[in-house]
């Protein structure tokens, strides 16, 4: 009896059947059930059938060929297009460990596929374990990886890849992606709130929709996460232009001054778009993953000391969260001017939500530009971060990097949507 064997499990006066799942400790056996719920039980109360062995046919190799160590591979129909299913690690990849009671990151790509059956034919699938981590852990070394592991998958004649990411950062791993590569086919990440433990878990719908959008025309960097509390629909989201809105809640992402790219509707097994995206095939790969690292993002408050902005001394990169139409007190504007003259490049965001800076509407906003400041539209703070480490690395005009859209972070216009 191995992980990924169906199992049928007889306990007391109840029955399980479903996936068997690794788990923590050689006491318990958790069993993914049809329905998407895991359930566990003590191994000592516990009779168990094995109905059928590895239902996955996992062979062992990975794309290039490695040995089962690096990745793994689905045994291919030639029917069926061929999805890459990359493993960061993070809540959709995890489990409760016994020992602790905490959820922790411990799953591979192989384990993804096995807890969550319903991905079963509906593609071909390789997967890549890039990093194992809980999300806060996210390191702009890792986005690097994470995009020649991807760059790597399409030239390797995957149909779409699917990025499994922790939700904390996945905005700004989604924002990284989209700067660094020019891709042909889908480039979807997804994740769950929370884990397959738990009865309320997101995961097999997220993961579900994000392979089925990656089948999808939309050759982008999207986020694929619930659009409603309810298993309905899954929204696909901009990579530059999503947000991470709530700490809990299962439809935690929006997309911030427009409506989401699209939808997946997971019972109909649907997609719509709404928005305009670039096409599949469209492009041609192409990977610039250089980035300057050297990059901070401080958020202004009210009687902020000037002498806070030292973080940044030294640094090739600030971005200011400042108010409104994007203020700082007149106090710092000195700071940020000697900031400039010795080499850091600033740039200025919003704190709002909503709308975009504009600094020639009042005297500060015209002292800050006159000092040298950069406005960033209505670019995301977080997204202008990655943004500024993108282009300090690979553009001979930043400012003007900044001031063009160059993966749909920058929008034309700011106008109320319904």
């Amino acid at each position: 009896m191995n992980p990924g064997d169906r199992v049928r499990v007889d306990r007391a006066d109840r029955t399980y059947e479903g996936v068997l799942l690794p788990s923590s400790t050689d006491e318990h056996l958790v069993v993914k059930l049809e329905g998407g719920y895991n359930v566990g039980v003590d191994r000592d109360d516990a009779d168990v059938d094995v109905l059928a062995e590895d239902v996955y046919e996992i062979d062992g190799t990975d794309s290039t060929g490695t040995d089962e160590d690096e990745g793994s591979e689905i045994e291919f129909d030639d029917d069926l297009p061929t999805i890459s299913l990359l493993s960061t690690g993070g809540t959709i990849a995890s489990t409760v460990d016994y020992r602790t009671g905490a959820v922790t990151a411990q799953f591979d790509a192989e384990d993804v596929l096995r807890a969550v059956p319903d991905l079963a034919g509906r593609a071909n699938y390789r997967g890549r374990v890039v990093a194992n981590i809980l999300s806060e852990n996210m390191e702009p070394p890792l986005w690097q990886d994470l995009a020649q592991a991807v760059a790597e998958e399409i030239e390797a004649g995957a149909d779409g890849v699917v990025v499994m990411h922790g939700t904390d950062t996945m905005q700004y791993s989604a924002s990284a992606l989209a700067f660094m590569l020019e891709t042909p086919v889908p480039i979807v990440f997804t994740g769950s709130q929370r884990s397959a433990d738990r009865p309320s878990s997101d995961n097999v719908m997220n993961a579900v929709s994000a392979v089925e959008a990656a089948k999808s025309d939309c050759a982008e960097v999207m986020v694929c996460m619930h659009a409603s509390e309810s298993d309905d629909i899954c929204a696909l989201h901009r990579g530059t232009r999503v947000r991470k809105n709530h700490t809990s809640r299962r439809d935690a992402f929006e997309t911030v001054g427009a409506k989401p790219l699209g939808e997946v509707d997971y019972e109909n097994e649907e997609i719509t778009f709404r928005r305009d995206y670039q096409q599949r095939g469209d492009a041609d790969l192409a990977i610039e993953p250089e980035l300057e690292a050297d990059v901070e993002l401080v958020k202004f408050t009210p009687g902020m000391d000037p002498a806070f902005l030292d973080v940044a001394e030294g640094s090739e990169g600030l971005i200011v969260e400042g108010t409104g139409l994007g203020h700082v007190h007149t106090d710092l504007i000195p700071r940020l001017e000697e900031l400039i003259a010795d080499g850091t490049t600033v740039v200025m965001t919003s704190q709002c939500l909503e709308g975009r800076v504009c600094d020639r509407v009042y005297d500060t906003g015209r002292d800050l530009l006159e000092a040298g400041v950069i406005e960033a539209g209505d670019t995301l703070p977080g997204t202008a971060k990655v943004k500024l480490m993108w282009a300090l690395e690979n553009s001979e005009n930043v400012e003007e990097a900044m001031d063009t859209s160059l993966a749909g972070e920058l929008q034309e216009r700011s106008v109320p949507w319904e």
